[in-house]
């Protein structure tokens, strides 16, 4: 129980770092004037995990401690992101200025997501628990931290302000610190002769030998690019209603975050259906459940609004489905790499499966999402302000702009479920597998 507890407050502050900016940060960005930006902030937690989760994991598996490296990256995640916010604090706000500092965190946070699944994992086997069975109500408490943070950004108006990445940045020197007091997860000792490869630790790389694996792999990209889409862009879509003629004004565009805090709700109560829907249905069941959920996801956000009740109720279904396409695919697919790979490349499979899903499938999804978003969306609102000037505080865009706006949010959203769509049925007949019920998964 004294390991639980202690693990508790690991994931509560792990996800509290993240939870207190990462779905609204659109909305500080576009009130800052940088709305043409925000996929590139999102496309960069992609990015930087292309390769900052694998050389953390490697250094994780072969010279430091995972609790110790935990304890680093955050502490330096946090300086950084509260640079950042003094940056944003500044106006004009330096695109320049705030994105270097925010890159820098995101760079040394992203890897903190794996090493906490290692640093449980390891804890949990200390104690003689099956990972599969006690790690999911363990994270639970990573999806409350993060709803916290949201809600606190929310109610103190921080999701439309520099504050919000203050806050994250504090909270990340608290875990920081914490982070050092975890029980030890002990680096390789082998003393076998080692190749180039294996001494980098990229011998992680080899699971693509393994066709089941390297299915699963390129599928976990492929879906990844749906992970940062409604955290980047559902926030200033809520809110984009404020500024249109005759919607503006309502509790659900002006609130947001309390919203989109819907969706975390959900995931607390989907991470418990994991144990069960993994043994009894297997990967392959779990992973297609998902994609199908990213696909309402996207869908319902596309008739819905937040003014209408219809609409309210549309956006309300579509935050439900997040917890089954996140957790399912996100929390199953780190524990079915756990239960595959051995332990002396059990921290890099870790940053593998975070590099083709937040790195590689995220950096392609989100500034494909951008791309799309700035045509359909930001374009009308581009060429009204080039004509006339941009709004001033409190107005709206006339009629045929609010409308223009409005079903450019709805296309957008239609062409991201129609893509989930499609990686869904090619998973179902592509992607092999065999499940043993009552079994942890297996091939």
């Amino acid at each position: 129980m004294k390991m639980k507890l202690r693990l508790v407050v690991m994931l509560f502050l792990q996800y509290a770092v993240w939870g207190a900016y990462l779905t609204s940060m659109g909305a500080f960005l576009a009130n800052v004037g940088q709305a043409q930006h925000i996929g590139l902030f999102y496309a960069t937690q992609g990015f930087v995990s292309l390769f900052m989760p694998a050389v953390i994991g490697i250094l994780a598996d072969r010279w430091l401690p995972a609790q110790k490296m935990l304890g680093l990256c955050h502490m330096l995640a946090g300086f950084f992101m509260m640079c950042a916010a003094y940056f944003g604090s500044q106006a004009p706000v330096s695109f320049g200025s705030i994105y270097t500092f925010y890159l820098l965190s995101v760079a040394l946070y992203m890897p903190t997501i794996a090493l906490a699944n290692s640093v449980s994992y390891t804890a949990l086997h200390s104690v003689n628990l099956d990972p599969v069975q006690a790690f999911p109500p363990l994270r639970i408490w990573g999806t409350v931290g993060f709803i916290c943070t949201m809600l606190v950004s929310n109610f103190t108006g921080f999701q439309n302000t520099y504050a919000q990445w203050y806050l994250s940045g504090a909270l990340g020197l608290v875990l920081g610190l914490y982070s050092f007091t975890l029980p030890n997860c002990p680096v390789s000792q082998s003393g076998e002769k080692k190749s180039f490869a294996q001494a980098l630790g990229l011998d992680a790389f080899k699971l693509f030998k393994q066709k089941k694996m390297a299915i699963f792999f390129i599928f976990s990209m492929l879906l990844g690019s749906c992970l940062q889409i409604t955290n980047g862009y559902a926030n200033p879509f809520i809110n984009s209603y404020n500024s249109l003629e005759g919607l503006a004004g309502s509790w659900g565009a002006s609130n947001a975050n309390a919203l989109i805090s819907l969706s975390q709700l959900s995931e607390t109560f989907c991470i418990l259906l994991i144990p069960f829907f993994l043994k009894r249905y297997g990967i392959k069941k779990v992973m297609l459940i998902s994609m199908f959920a990213w696909v309402l996801r996207f869908g319902l956000f596309g008739v819905g609004n937040p003014v209408t009740v219809t609409g309210i109720s549309m956006l309300v279904l579509s935050m439900i489905v997040y917890g089954v396409a996140f957790d399912f695919f996100n929390v199953s697919g780190s524990l079915f790499v756990e239960k595959e790979t051995d332990l002396s490349i059990r921290s890099s499979a870790q940053g593998l499966f975070m590099l083709m899903t937040n790195g590689v499938g995220a950096t392609i999804g989100t500034l494909g999402a951008q791309e799309i978003i700035n045509r359909f969306v930001y374009a009308p609102q581009n060429v009204y302000t080039a004509a006339h000037g941009a709004l001033a505080q409190g107005a709206v865009y006339p009629a045929d702009v609010s409308q223009a706006i409005a079903s450019g949010w709805a296309s957008s959203w239609f062409i991201f479920a129609a893509y989930a769509l499609v990686i869904a049925i090619a998973f179902a007949f592509i992607f092999k597998y065999k499940h043993t019920p009552e079994q942890a998964p297996q091939a």
